[in-house]
């Protein structure tokens, strides 16, 4: 059985814990923040989320994990046949992670500490953000899903980078970021009352008081905790 390791209030174990729900496969949850050699063992630089496959095999980073699941199993796919197709869906990916999400993870110091962030970091997300949504308005379909008329991995995996964006960024800021973007809180809303999604987000409500605590306490103590 493969097991899912990581916290539930992190954005990057949803996805991959979307995905494991999508394909239907039997796994097991193992609550960890990071730290020590024996979570090294599992995640080399200490990121949370990480897998231990059915085999055995540890793995770590959220694209390699999603992909490793495509790959290894292919019921309910989650990428198109062709490779243009695919290309297509992993570049709304990558330009929502770049342009999006990371602009408002920067911030989460200071969503956090209570702090409010300088002038010159909201400036740089702003600007950064502005690239991202001009990208995201290009590349988007949302005919219903958002690289067309199937669902693909750029749904989980945009889904769950604007949880950062509407919890982060648009609050740092001032500012509604995905309103920005035609049609995407309309889908992002669609998303969110997938039957997965929900029990996702029960699970994340659940683990929110501990996380909120630890994620406190590594303010407090600056110590590196897990992604």
């Amino acid at each position: 059985m493969i097991t899912l390791h990581g916290f539930a209030a992190s954005n990057y174990y949803n996805i991959v814990k979307y995905v494991l729900l999508y394909k239907e496969l039997p796994f097991e949850e193992r609550l960890v923040y990071g730290g020590g050699e024996e979570w090294l063992a599992i995640s080399p630089v200490g990121k949370i989320p990480a897998v231990t496959t059915a085999d055995g095999q540890h793995l770590s980073e959220t694209t390699v994990i999603c992909d490793y699941l495509e790959e290894v199993y292919p019921e309910r796919p989650l990428y198109p046949e062709k490779p243009g197709a695919r290309a297509s869906v992993r570049q709304i990916m990558k330009v929502s992670e770049l342009y999006l999400e990371l602009s408002s993870r920067r911030l989460i110091a200071y969503a956090f500490s209570g702090k409010p962030a300088p002038e010159a970091a909201k400036a740089d997300a702003r600007h950064v953000t502005r690239r991202g949504i001009g990208a995201m308005q290009r590349l988007c379909r949302f005919g219903p899903f958002i690289a067309g008329a199937d669902m693909t991995m750029a749904d989980i995996y945009v889904h769950y980078a604007n949880a950062v964006v509407n919890s982060i960024g648009s609050r740092q800021l001032d500012w509604d970021i995905l309103a920005e973007i035609p049609g995407m809180k309309e889908w992002n809303r669609e998303m969110r009352d997938t039957d997965i999604a929900r029990a996702i987000e029960a699970d994340r409500q659940a683990n929110e008081p501990e996380f909120t605590a630890y994620i406190t306490n590594y303010l407090a103590n600056n110590t590196s905790p897990g992604k």
